[in-house]
């Protein structure tokens, strides 16, 4: 049984006991949260496409870690003229397991 969920501007296939990173979510550690936007569902004999949402469709899952991902550099360089730019960019994360899929 799998679904494909989309948080946070992307679209995330998930199966039950998996463990995933997603950009960052509102809620605590260890508290519960609902998806409700589900773009497909399986159970494992028949698959069921949204258009563009499954209708009554909920996976639930629970807050792992909220965090910061590795440091992403970025640096500009344009040569013979001196111009050297450094920045880092780390991007928020919530680390979630999914707990049950149901539709």
């Amino acid at each position: 049984m799998y679904a494909v969920i989309r948080t946070g501007g992307k679209q995330y296939k998930v199966h039950e006991e998996q463990i995933l990173k997603v950009e960052r979510l509102d809620g605590a550690e260890g508290s519960q949260i609902e998806f409700d936007d589900i773009l497909m569902y399986s159970d494992g004999e028949t698959i069921t496409l949204g258009s563009p949402k499954v209708e009554n469709a909920l996976v639930k899952a629970h807050i792992l870690d909220q965090g910061k991902g590795k440091k992403t550099l970025v640096f500009k360089y344009k040569r013979r003229k001196g111009y050297r730019k450094m920045k880092g960019h780390r991007q928020y994360y919530t680390e979630i397991k999914i707990e049950s899929i149901s539709a």
